[in-house]
């Protein structure tokens, strides 16, 4: 039986809820970027330790999106993300409450197991309470909340920080985690949380993880995994060390740094919005023209590094066309899985084992002497990668439409599975 969707022209309060949450999550994510030097001051560890708060977190996202998501298949969708965000709001008091270290990181851990399968099934959910043509444009909205995360998180928690201490951040983002549970519970309609019981893929246990993986024998699939790790990697390998070259190159002050993030995050909202729009048209098409205009923004922010307008007017494009694919990138995944949630974490967990490459290889870029817009080609190449990925890709398609499809376990299209 297939689910109607809302065929409204408004956009649904379940769908607003869902943003919430990822607002929540996303500050977990980038807050702790600003408070690294008060936290390392006051649990006695040093820097390289508390650097540990963010790539453990990122370790523990690439792996919980895949574990967790395979753990909850035959669960409703709608009581996944409940759980999801109480696992979060629990990972946030741990770390407020944290009397050492290892208290801490595990707070960390704890909150990141929920990060990449709330993305992951919470697209599925918002697709499904929108008619079939406005499905990435949902995603997108969900992901805004990712996105003004990332303008403000640093900001906001060093902000909360410098005026109450570093444990009333994580308060305060446990409260919103709260808000954000009590708004999905209350807003999400349980239909588009739904999964159809009789279908194999809803199965518990090893059945119905064996059906999930069945869908990563399409070749389309991997290609838009490898399409996502490496647009994202080009992307965020470069925005890693952007401070340096801020700094370093352009000539800003430190001081600046922080309105200049603003602009970047300003592209990231922007982006992700006409991006979602543009995907509903032609997906393929956006996508192509996102990855070709970061490499494009890259190799550009390269050459003009030392000019501060054009370096202002760059790190703007390079939040744009980074996330402008983002929406077209969850919706392809899933459909040409035909839907498995499964698909739509590994998708995150693509988009954090690109920038755990990116990072990489751009401070390897920066050892071997390379100089601070080093980092910025190296993105430019890992784009240019992902972009003939993404052509080979879409050259190899056939039989889908290029825009979203509102897939949902119980649509026809997942019966191919069967």
């Amino acid at each position: 039986m297939r689910i109607q969707a809302n065929g409204s022209r408004r956009m649904p309060v379940g769908l607003i809820a869902l943003t919430l949450g990822s607002f929540g999550i996303g500050l977990t994510e980038f807050v702790i970027a600003g408070l690294l030097p008060q936290v390392s001051r006051s649990l006695a560890v040093s820097e390289a330790a508390a650097g540990w708060l963010i790539s453990g977190y990122a370790l523990s996202v690439a792996v919980g999106a895949i574990v967790v998501t395979a753990a909850t298949s035959g669960m409703s969708r709608k009581s996944v993300l409940i759980g999801l965000v109480a696992l979060f709001v629990v990972g946030n008091l741990l770390s407020a409450v944290a009397p050492s270290y290892p208290m801490m990181l595990l707070g960390r851990v704890v909150a990141a197991l929920c990060h990449g399968s709330f993305f992951g099934i919470g697209s599925l959910v918002a697709r499904r309470m929108v008619p079939a043509e406005r499905a990435s444009r949902a995603v997108a909205v969900m992901f805004a909340g990712l996105t003004l995360a990332n303008v403000l998180g640093v900001p906001f928690g060093a902000l909360v920080g410098e005026r109450w201490g570093w444990r009333a951040t994580f308060w305060a983002i446990t409260a919103i985690g709260m808000i954000a549970l009590i708004a999905i519970a209350a807003l999400v309609p349980g239909w588009a949380g739904a999964v159809e019981r009789a279908h194999p893929s809803t199965a518990s246990g090893l059945n119905g993880l064996r059906v999930q993986l069945r869908a990563f024998r399409s070749s389309q699939v991997w290609l838009t995994l490898a399409a996502t790790a490496l647009g994202y990697g080009g992307m965020f390998g470069a925005f890693s060390y952007i401070a340096y070259t801020f700094t370093r190159i352009t000539g800003f002050s430190s001081a600046d740094v922080a309105w200049l993030l603003v602009v970047y995050g300003s592209g990231l909202v922007i982006g992700n919005v006409a991006g979602g729009r543009a995907a509903d048209a032609n997906r393929d098409r956006t996508l192509i023209v996102s990855l070709a205009g970061l490499a494009v923004t890259l190799t550009a922010f390269g050459l003009l590094a030392g000019s501060p307008a054009a370096s202002v007017v760059l790190v703007f494009l390079l939040g744009l066309f980074g996330f402008a694919g983002v929406p077209g990138m969850i919706t392809r995944v899933t459909d040409y899985a035909n839907g498995v949630p499964l698909a739509a974490s590994a998708n995150v967990s693509a988009s954090n084992v690109g920038n755990a490459l990116g990072a990489w290889l751009g401070g390897l870029a920066i050892s071997a002497g390379l100089g601070y817009t080093a980092p910025l080609y190296v993105g430019a190449a890992i784009v240019l990668a992902g972009l003939a990925v993404m052509t080979i890709s879409a050259r190899r398609a056939s039989g889908r439409p290029s825009g979203g499809t509102n897939l949902g376990v119980g649509d026809p299209a997942d019966s191919a599975l069967s």
